[in-house]
């Protein structure tokens, strides 16, 4: 295996032979089987226990049981020891084999998938698994891909095929490949295909997913291979009845595989803080062995010769070091409750019962896929509580990836309304505003709606620009129509906007039909019209529209031209200056909603011009020189002095409630950065649908360098324009031009003042990423409020991810619903999968799963936080109440002759982690919360303790400690001061060991029940039982086992009959264990009371206000919903991608004859300067605006 790895490492080219498996087995290829577990049955154990070996606690532990199997040192029995360790390093195991067995689940059902081999001439089925580098699978449509494929043939014209790449880059639209001429001759023809022999040289596995290189070599000729010839694993063939593919990668050598991260054992930053804490109190606990060890040897030296018999006297000199040695590691034992393994059993059981909160909590449960949240992981919970970066993708996960035509302008008039592609999107017709009628279309969709009854009239009264508008929207596309086995119209659409637009014209009489090379063929109102046409000016990124010249029946030519308004207008003839103002003032009131903007213009043409006109372009298309910039030029040529008709908003419907969501975790001091594998004006276009980016923003930079030098550059420009340096502006955005260096330092970040935004693009990403130039881009990135990433790889976010894990040690979220988004899910801190469009691939990679992106605020402010708060809280009193309960050993040390005489009897000391305190402390860390769910969802403020680590931290811990050693001081020396020298109401002696140990544990028991109560915010009834059940358990206990009856049973192990009836009978006692009490807590309340009504947190100031309303319920205020002016717009066909129009117009993708039925493809604060003011007084104050400064003092 390791030979094999080596092989991979070095492999720098890829030589693979059609249909000759024993020239490829020679080259030991991966085979297609994948392996996303962790462990098998022979490694499971090994593995898993080195795992929980590394947790420092579990190490120490096993140590301490070495220690505790030598009699000579050990005062306590083994068991106390390996029972609770064995019982936490099996639950541990339990849940991990439990976790990968559903790894291994999946694993197997995705490798016994079927697919058609080629073998021996014939075609047969064979597991995925089996599959091996250099066959020839037949795909058919709607199928997985299974492995990388070189296209050999389809049944389309021209050897075309459809896929849909949603697995990969988390893009719905289809995307074309073709195959090689040469090959898409071998058809479906098993014979030739089988006896096909090509040789394939080209590039070794790796996860550039956007690219490929290599040659065919076949019939002494060999034929470029690019990446149109690839279809990729994770592909899903769409519209294409079938295709041969030949394997070149498979397996682990797959891009999707290649750019999967690997799985990572993932602990919680308090988990990573305890480890170290362990091994603080281990070098505290050898310092106290060392200090009692010294007193041993000491002692023994001065004093030991007079208990030692005649015949050793001689020994004295030697025994004291000894003594002394002995003595260390009895006292090591002795004081090893300073960390007991009951607090990671607790631990477990607190995040076990924490996922099942989140599991069980209804307000995040969706209704209408029946999906529950699900918590995947139980060790995670409470790093919930400490987001600072969320790195989300978009489409399905932000977006639901359904375009609705929300509104249009035509001819400086607005028709508002909403046309919905999906009836399970549906809004609800209210009784004032009813839905247009389509009835009388024979060819509309009957679930659609839209609530404007104005433009059917306008239509049905034959107003000519109204009938111009949908005419282009029905003839100006790239829209492909095929009729189902059903008879009904279907579309195939390559950007889902286009599909919006011409679905609305469908549904408002003007139908696309169907298309040739030459024709397109619309039905106008039920009359069927054929437009002749004549030439097709394809979109790209830089001319941000398209057009089609078009011949009407009556002879006209017309140019219709759809784009971008900032592009558009400035094609427009002068006439329509009126026009355009108006028109321009609706696109900005379209663009502040977050829509999706086109303006639609159009021009007749003179015949003889054109003719002029079109024999310069084809001179151009036959041109060896400059041939772009040509045909560029002809298109601008003739793409004026149009007429403009209006403009169209189509809506890229945002999941419900994201909007809300993201305001409220900004407001949390979270950063959300959008990752996706979308164009770089969808990305924008939807940051601002969802408020990441606004227009309130001060800059927004965007970063499209081509080379490392230009990133740097462009990174440089941006931080002088954040430190307030000079920087010159087009269109919103930063321009670049200077070659000096500018350092960011730490403390830049804090003179930045104002919102800013970076977006930055899958290649200028590459090399940003770089060594040298990734610093530039943390610190940038870092200071900016929203990052957007867009054409970025699974690969390059996962990297991102790290980046900002590495380099900033903030604790990142990662959300996402595709393939695509696994290897960042599984980089970050926590990992979310919504159960979305696209697969289950991110749910299973996840660590916790949502139905919505919504839920996400909940999970953090509501589950997160008080995860973080219960945890923090639990710890603190656990590592309180065992110093307490341990150092006592330390005090007795000095007054025992450092013999390692415990204070405690040994049932005391085994039950009182186990038994006496365990409940309590557990309904603490279960149940506990400082104000209630809806507080902790209106005031995002209250999450920043949770980023600052504020809660439980090494000052914290010390503090803890601190507090530990007072409170071992009082039940020490107080009961020590008070039994010294003192007589019992009847005038005999009290002070022997065990009365004091009964009143020492008592006065123990006690304090730390009554400081739990102190620390509990939030009483249950469980609390309650828990608490004072366990006071009662105590002293149950403790009379059983000096009673007469126990003793008759077990004489050996309890000897001491009545001692504890005689003892707390006693009032001298009860006056001991009382004051013990008062001097151990009353500093607590002293302290806590003056912080409270001194220094309130905000937490205190929202429980104080719940406390004054709790008779009142006052109304909930709601933050307004700014309406946002946009100067932006969206750029035209954001998903859209260039060359269909040559596609269309060549004809290679028309079918000579009739299609085959094709699949369904249609398919708060209150202003900030008095907002703690009103806190004592919230009723139903509007609130006004969000403040700028959301820093509140903690």
């Amino acid at each position: 295996m390791m030979f094999c790895n080596k092989k991979k490492l070095l492999e720098v080219e890829r030589v693979v032979k059609a249909n000759d498996r024993d020239y490829n087995e020679k080259f030991q290829y991966a085979d297609n089987r994948i392996h996303t577990s962790k462990y098998n049955v022979l490694t499971f154990l090994p593995i898993n226990l080195f795992e929980q070996l590394q947790r420092v606690a579990n190490a120490y532990f096993l140590f301490l049981l070495i220690l505790q199997l030598i009699p000579e040192i050990s005062s306590l029995t083994w068991f106390t020891t390996i029972v609770p360790l064995v019982l936490v390093i099996s639950m541990t195991a339990v849940k991990d084999a439990t976790d990968d067995y559903f790894r291994h689940k999946s694993d197997n059902q995705v490798n016994n998938r079927q697919s058609k081999v080629l073998i021996n001439s014939k075609l047969q089925n064979e597991k995925w698994m089996n599959v091996k580098v250099g066959d020839i699978i037949k795909l058919e449509n709607n199928q997985f891909v299974a492995a990388d494929l070189l296209l050999l043939s389809s049944s389309e014209p021209h050897g075309l095929c459809y896929v849909e790449t949603a697995e990969l880059d988390g893009e719905t639209n289809l995307k074309v490949r073709q195959a090689l001429p040469v090959t898409s001759e071998l058809g479906a023809d098993i014979s030739s295909l089988a006896e096909f022999d090509g040789i394939v040289r080209c590039e070794a596995p790796n996860n550039k997913l956007d690219r490929f290189s290599g040659v065919l070599s076949w019939k002494d000729s060999k034929h470029a291979l690019s990446n149109q010839k690839i279809i990729l694993r994770g592909c899903v063939l769409r519209n294409t009845s079938w295709c041969f593919g030949m394997v070149l990668f498979a397996g682990p050598d797959t891009k999707l595989m290649q750019n999967s991260g690997k799985t990572k054992f993932k602990r919680t930053s308090i988990d990573r803080l305890m480890n170290t804490l362990v091994l603080w109190i281990f070098g505290f606990l050898v310092c106290l062995g060392i200090i009692l060890a010294v007193g041993s040897s000491i002692l023994e030296s001065e004093v030991g010769d007079q208990f030692r018999t005649p015949p050793f006297w001689r020994e004295g000199e030697k025994s004291f070091l000894f003594s002394g040695f002995l003595t260390f590691w009895s006292y090591v034992i002795i004081l090893n409750t300073l960390v007991p393994i009951s607090l990671y059993v607790s631990v477990e059981v607190i995040r076990l019962g924490h996922s099942y909160f989140i599991n069980w909590d209804r307000k995040m449960y969706y209704a209408s896929k029946a999906m529950p949240a699900e918590a995947r992981t139980t060790t995670l919970n409470e790093e919930l509580g400490q987001i600072e970066y969320i790195f989300s993708d978009k489409t399905g996960t932000l977006t639901q990836n359904i375009m609705t035509f929300k509104k249009c302008s035509i001819n400086g008039r607005v028709y508002a309304g909403e046309v919905l592609d999906d009836p399970i999107q549906k809004k609800e017709i209210t009784k004032e505003k009813e839905a247009t009628d389509f009835s009388s279309k024979s060819k509309s969709e009957k679930t659609l709606h839209f609530f404007d009854q104005s433009l059917m009239e306008s239509i049905e009264l034959g107003d000519p620009k109204v009938h111009e508008f949908l005419r282009l929207l029905a003839l100006c596309h790239t829209v492909m129509s095929e009729e189902n086995s059903a008879g009904q119209l279907v579309y195939q659409v390559q950007s889902p906007d286009e599909g919006a637009l011409v679905t609305a014209a469908r549904n408002f009489g003007f139908i696309f039909k169907s298309r040739t090379p030459e024709t397109i063929t619309i039905e106008e109102l039920g009359t069927p019209v054929t437009y002749q046409l004549l030439a097709f000016l394809d979109f790209n990124n830089i001319r941000k529209r398209m057009s089609v010249i078009v011949r009407n029946p009556e002879g006209r030519i017309k140019l219709y031209s759809k784009g971008a308004d900032t592009i558009l207008f400035e094609k427009l003839h002068p006439s329509n200056e009126d026009l355009q103002s108006l028109t321009s003032d609706h696109l900005s009131e379209f663009a502040g909603e977050g829509l999706r903007t086109l303006a639609i213009a159009y021009r007749e043409l003179d015949d003889k011009y054109f003719k002029m006109w079109q024999k310069m372009l084809e001179d151009a298309n036959s041109a060896t020189l400059e041939r772009d910039e040509r045909i560029s030029g002809l298109y601008e040529e003739i793409e004026r002095d149009l007429m403009l008709l209006g403009a169209t908003a189509v809506e890229d419907k945002l999941q419900e409630g994201v909007i809300e969501t993201i305001t409220s975790l900004s407001l949390a001091n979270i950063k959300i950065w959008i990752l996706t594998g979308d164009k770089q004006e969808t990305a924008i276009n939807i940051g601002y649908a969802c408020n990441v980016l606004t227009d309130a923003m001060d800059a927004l930079f965007v970063i499209t360098g081509n080379t490392a030098g230009e990133v740097r550059e462009e990174l440089r420009k941006a931080k002088e324009n954040l430190l307030g340096q000079s920087t010159s502006f087009s269109n919103g955005h930063a321009v670049y031009d200077n070659k000096q260096r500018l350092g960011l330092d730490a403390g830049a970040g804090e003179a930045v003042t104002g919102e800013y935004a970076l977006v930055i693009n899958g290649h200028s990403l590459a090399h940003a990423l770089e060594s040298d130039v990734e610093n530039d881009l943390l610190e940038l990135a870092c200071v900016c409020k929203t990052v957007v990433c867009c054409r970025v790889t699974p690969l390059q976010k996962a990297q991102v991810v790290e980046l900002v894990k590495k380099h900033r040690n903030a604790v990142t979220l990662a959300i996402g619903d595709g393939a695509n988004d696994v290897s960042m899910i599984k980089s970050a801190h926590i990992g979310i999968g919504i159960s979305g469009q696209e697969g289950l691939q991110a749910v299973l990679a996840s660590d916790y799963a949502l139905a919505q992106f919504r839920y996400l605020q909940r999970l953090l402010l509501v589950h997160g936080r008080w995860s973080y708060y219960r945890m923090c809280k639990f710890l603190c009193y656990f590592f309180y109440k065992n110093f307490a309960f341990t150092l006592v050993h330390f005090w007795f040390a000095f007054f025992c002759g450092f013999s390692a005489q415990t204070v405690y009897d040994q049932w005391f000391i085994t039950l009182f982690n186990i038994v006496y305190t365990s409940l309590p402390v557990l309904a603490m860390g279960m149940f506990d919360q400082d104000i209630n769910e809806q507080n902790s969802m209106d005031y995002p403020q209250l999450y920043e303790p949770g980023q600052l680590n504020l809660l439980f931290n090494k000052r914290r811990f010390f503090i803890c400690v601190a507090h530990g050693i007072y409170t071992s001081l009082a039940l020490f020396f107080i009961p020590y001061g008070a039994f010294y020298n003192v007589a019992a109401e009847d005038g005999q002696h009290i002070a022997d060991l065990q009365s004091f140990a009964v009143t020492v544990a008592t006065s123990l028991v006690i304090v730390v029940s009554i400081q739990i109560a102190l620390d509990t915010s939030y009483w249950t009834v469980v609390n309650h039982v828990f608490i004072w059940g366990s006071v009662a358990t105590y002293f149950s206990i403790l009379l059983a086992m000096h009673s007469d009856g126990v003793f008759g049973i077990f004489p050996r192990h309890f000897p001491f009959v009545g001692n504890a009836r005689h003892s707390l009978s006693q009032k001298f006692v009860w006056l001991v264990v009382l004051l013990t009490a008062v001097t151990s807590v009353m500093p607590v309340v002293v302290v806590r009371f003056l912080k409270m009504y001194l220094y309130p947190s905000l937490s205190d100031q929202i429980r104080r206000w719940q406390k004054a309303q709790r008779k009142k319920r006052p109304l909930r205020s709601r933050r307004p919903q700014t309406r946002r002016s946009s100067s932006r717009r969206s750029g035209y066909a954001f998903a859209h991608q260039e060359g269909y129009g040559e596609l269309i117009t060549s004809g290679k993708n028309m079918r000579a004859k009739s299609p085959a039925p094709a699949s369904g493809l249609e398919k708060k604060l209150y202003n900030n300067t008095s907002w703690i003011e009103n806190l004592c007084k919230k009723t139903t104050d509007a609130v006004s605006g969000f403040s700028h400064d959301k820093t509140v003092k903690l």
